[in-house]
């Protein structure tokens, strides 16, 4: 016990025992006395005093307890620095998530197909990947909080481009499996001319890609004997009706499924009795389909082919010249006549390579079994809206040419009536 301890006794002889109790207690008393009527006012500390809790630094300045200059207030400043600096950064995540100043995109609307058993964050990623949305990771998040995760449907939906997260669930969100697409494809149209029926029934996919080539059916097949470079005139035109979920390839299925359910029934005896393959009636009819504007007339033009072929003459079908140079509207020029291309008919003895279109059936079966007839030149009947009037003979056709070019000349265009 350290002597300085009795120095704080009360006034006591330290060689009488009884007086050392007798001060002991009195102090227990005092010491009882004071805690019961509250903590005595500390005395203020002298400069330099140690007892305040308190030590100055090296430099001479306050440190408090913990060693820091500036103790609470200092502490103050961080935790304000740093609460300042987190709600920035919740502002931004809010505004990021929920985008007060998206709406729904910019542009046209276009098709996409989201796979049937794509999970939120795989949509996410499809929509992301296209420019749809922003971030897949907040798409993932917003979808979660709206309570819509369950309710984003497969299928084919439409979409613009920068999009909102809400915009974009909202779409997502409906129904697909009402929807239908019904597309019809025109007889005789182009593989480009059909890929854009194609886009314009908002079908996703490229029709171009898809119809170059399909495993498991093979043109050569039907004795394109290696001329095929794609599926021009396997097409066939038709109305299909697609699922929700279809794309350019459920199409292409439909359509090279119905070419072999009509291909079928067509006798191609008489065609082959003239050296002509399955693949050359189909170029045949694809003829037919642009120079025939009234359906009596298609065994008649198919007999001008066919007999053109046996006399060595080229065709003149000016609408491979139109194929050749993917012009289906504008008037050809005399330079376009002249285009080098195994596909001008013009300067060209014989079929073209291959189909300038995909026909139909009453073209097929037209160009499998022609007209009986030896006509083998024809020009548009004037006052009439597309017939022709055929001859046998080149006299009798000059003479033809001539009533029409009157026609023209009286009408000061074209001498055809379609009112």
């Amino acid at each position: 016990m350290s002597e300085r301890w009795f120095d704080d006794l009360p006034e006591h002889d330290p060689n009488d025992p009884e007086a050392v109790e007798r001060a002991l207690r009195r102090q227990e008393r005092a010491t009882r006395r004071q805690q019961e009527s509250g903590p005595a006012k500390s005395r203020k500390p002298a400069l330099g005093d140690r007892g305040s809790g308190s030590r100055r630094g090296p430099g001479g300045g306050r440190r408090n307890a913990s060693g820091g200059s500036g103790g609470p207030r200092k502490g103050r400043i961080v935790a304000a620095a740093a609460g300042a600096v987190g709600l920035i950064i919740v502002i931004w995540f809010l505004f990021a998530l929920f985008q007060p100043f998206k709406g729904d995109g910019d542009g046209e609307p276009f098709p996409v197909k989201v796979p049937a058993g794509s999970s939120v964050g795989e949509i996410g990623d499809l929509l992301a990947g296209k420019g749809i949305i922003s971030n897949a990771t907040l798409f993932e998040i917003r979808a979660t909080i709206s309570g819509k995760r369950g309710d984003l449907n497969h299928g084919v939906h439409q979409f613009r481009e920068n999009m909102s997260y809400s915009a974009a669930i909202d779409e997502l969100s409906k129904t697909t499996s009402k929807r239908t697409i019904s597309i019809t494809i025109p007889e005789g149209l182009s593989r480009s001319e059909t890929a854009a029926v194609v886009k314009a029934a908002g079908l996703p996919g490229d029709y171009m890609a898809a119809t170059v080539a399909v495993k498991g059916f093979d043109p050569d097949e039907y004795g394109a004997q290696g001329r095929a470079e794609n599926l021009e005139g396997f097409l066939f035109p038709a109305t299909y009706e697609l699922k929700p979920a279809a794309d350019v390839e459920d199409l292409v299925a439909e359509q090279l499924q119905a070419f072999k359910d009509n291909i079928a029934g067509v006798n191609m005896k008489y065609a082959k009795s003239k050296n002509l393959t399955v693949y050359d009636v189909l170029t045949i009819a694809s003829m037919i389909e642009r120079e025939v504007s009234v359906p009596s007339e298609r065994k008649t033009v198919a007999a001008v082919i066919y007999n053109r072929l046996k006399m060595g003459e080229p065709l003149g079908i000016d609408a491979t010249i139109r194929f050749a140079l993917d012009n289906w509207t504008e008037p050809l020029t005399d330079a376009d006549l002249e285009t080098d291309s195994p596909y001008n008919t013009r300067t060209n003895q014989g079929l073209p390579p291959g189909p300038i279109g995909n026909p139909g059936l009453a073209s097929i079966e037209a160009a499998a079994h022609p007209a009986d007839t030896d006509v083998w030149l024809y020009v548009v009947k004037p006052g009439t809206c597309g017939e022709h009037v055929f001859s046998s003979s080149l006299a009798e056709h000059n003479r033809n040419v001539e009533k029409y070019e009157e026609a023209q000349a009286a009408a000061g265009g074209s001498p055809t009536d379609c009112g």
